[in-house]
């Protein structure tokens, strides 16, 4: 029997509120170093959301995950951007010359995003990603 995970992603704006009113319906994260999400979230896992420096306001379930390692050699960041752009509501040409030296990048289908009451959550560090259980 498969057994979900749940996990806390800390957002910020503008890109919280694109979630939550259904614009943006993949969230990615990219990093330097293999760290989670990278190879911890499935298919079918919670996530909590979390506004960054406040409380939780709302859950997801994770749908299709996509997960590039190796300096991003099997999709380079401009064929991310090209393929997910318009669903993770990133324009920002900064962003993505800043994403250009990660080596390791997950996207992750955000379904059925459930707003909740703000909710606190005690958690001093600078991780943007926790995996709970």
């Amino acid at each position: 029997m498969k057994q979900n995970h749940q996990h806390l992603a800390i957002f910020r704006e503008p890109y919280l509120s694109a979630v939550l009113d259904g614009r943006k319906t993949v969230e990615s994260r990219f990093s330097k170093n293999k760290c989670a999400p990278f190879g911890r979230v499935k298919e079918g896992d919670i996530i909590l959301l979390k506004r960054s420096g406040g409380m939780i306001v709302a859950w997801a379930k994770a749908g299709c995950v996509w997960s590039y390692d190796a300096g991003l050699s099997r999709l380079p960041i401009k064929e991310i951007r090209q393929r997910f752009g318009k669903r993770l509501c990133i324009d920002d040409v900064a962003f993505w010359k800043a994403k250009a030296a990660a080596r390791y990048a997950t996207l992750i289908e955000l379904c059925d995003v459930t707003r909740l009451d703000p909710t606190p959550f005690p958690k001093r560090d600078r991780r943007g990603w926790v995996v709970i259980k």
